[in-house]
């Protein structure tokens, strides 16, 4: 939405008046999680992000999708902080955490998983997860200290729900591909995070783990605002949410699956048609 649109609507009559930045503040807070203003990002003078706004409510299962080289990738890495942006800002939650690092943004609640899954191969899939509850870090919490009964509940429920319980004493390095995702997501949401930013969760599964992959980003959904990057068309039917559709940086589109699949500029971009 644009700074005029903003401030022609009606429900926003009493902060015409307002500075721009004290619109966008209040507005951005109630109705989004995540909203960026002016977002790029420039490399070696190729600009790989270009966003003016772009919204995600909050409680939303947002689905990213557009060719290699989009953009798609790059988008998560400016909002939790791997990339610094080039201009613009980011506003999480009604806070502008443009220029923080990544641990600051992750304290203020986002959480990040990467398309290769990022698990302890030594440890076992319950200490995988018992080592990503908060607080439980640093080295002398580990060595020293015994997990207290209601941490053994929080992570025995997870492995359940994510159907790992029965490989709770399993080295990670044991898993197979679609386990390890599964494990990975367990230890993004055990320090419960406010917004999920998953990376391609489907690449590399079979289609039975596929299809438990989905299903588990949907009950996750219920509880948190989740972006998803994907290429997986399948796999984005199955989520049945709104997807937006990036191109050379910039958003090409946004709507249903179907809509993206009969839109003639999107099938040119991401489908090669």
């Amino acid at each position: 939405m644009t700074q005029e649109n903003l401030l022609l609507n009606p429900a926003l009559a009493k902060y015409r008046d307002c500075r721009p930045s004290q619109v966008q503040k209040d507005y951005w807070a109630s109705r989004y999680v995540l909203f960026v203003e002016n977002l790029s990002v420039s490399f070696d003078g190729f600009k790989a992000v270009d966003i003016p706004n772009y919204g995600v409510r909050h409680g939303e299962l947002r689905v990213i999708i557009g060719p290699n080289g989009a953009g798609k990738t790059t988008f998560c890495d400016l909002v939790s902080g791997k990339t610094p942006a080039s201009t613009g800002k980011v506003y999480f939650d009604g806070r502008d955490i443009s220029g923080l690092d990544e641990s600051e943004i992750a304290l203020f609640g986002i959480g990040r998983k990467f398309q290769t899954p990022t698990v302890f191969d030594s440890l076992s899939t319950y200490e995988n997860l018992l080592l990503a509850l908060p607080g439980n870090q640093g080295w002398r919490k580990n060595l020293l200290e015994k997990e207290k009964e209601e941490e053994t509940f929080q992570v025995l429920e997870i492995l359940k729900k994510v159907g790992l319980f029965e490989q709770r004493n399993e080295l990670a390095k044991s898993l197979s591909h679609g386990q390890r995702q599964w494990l990975a997501i367990s230890a993004l949401i055990i320090s419960k995070p406010r917004l999920l930013l998953v990376d391609e969760p489907a690449a590399g599964l079979t289609d039975k783990e596929t299809e438990k992959t989905a299903d588990l980003l949907l009950e996750l959904a219920q509880d948190h605002t989740l972006i998803v990057i994907e290429h997986d068309m399948d796999f984005v039917r199955r989520l049945n949410s709104t997807v937006t559709v990036l191109n050379e940086g910039k958003v090409l589109a946004e709507g249903t699956i179907d809509e993206m699949e009969e839109n003639e500029e999107v099938m040119e971009a991401y489908l090669g048609r």
